[in-house]
């Protein structure tokens, strides 16, 4: 089994920035690649940016320049550092990463999510 735990959502006036975290657990073997996604209330879930495990980043364009995917492979953590937020970034974001947990066993799994509201 594998947990997926994220933290530091919080409210934010426009202009202020956070740091999300996302904590990984579990019967992990190694994990490869490792993203951001958001959904905002009757919105579709859409790709914030992600990472593989040589670091390598990518990013939607409408957070590029603003946000910033980092990732700490020997403590299974991944980070998204949020500066100049917007009130259009307010939504629930979600960790999501493919974790091989055995040979020739992998799968992706999800976080529950953390509220992220940025007041105008």
């Amino acid at each position: 089994q594998v947990h997926l735990v994220e933290s530091g959502g919080g409210l934010v006036q426009a202009g202020g920035s956070l740091r999300l975290s996302c904590a990984a657990s579990g019967s992990i073997f190694s994990i490869n690649n490792m993203g951001w996604y958001r959904q905002a209330p009757g919105k579709q879930r859409e790709l914030v940016a992600d990472t593989t495990s040589s670091g390598s980043t990518n990013y939607s364009d409408a957070v590029k320049g603003r946000f910033t995917i980092s990732r700490d492979n020997a403590a299974k953590r991944l980070y998204l550092q949020m500066n100049s937020l917007k009130p259009e970034d307010t939504a629930v974001y979600y960790c999501k990463a493919r974790v091989t947990t055995g040979v020739l066993r992998s799968g992706y799994y999800w976080g529950q999510g953390t509220q992220v509201t940025v007041s105008s």
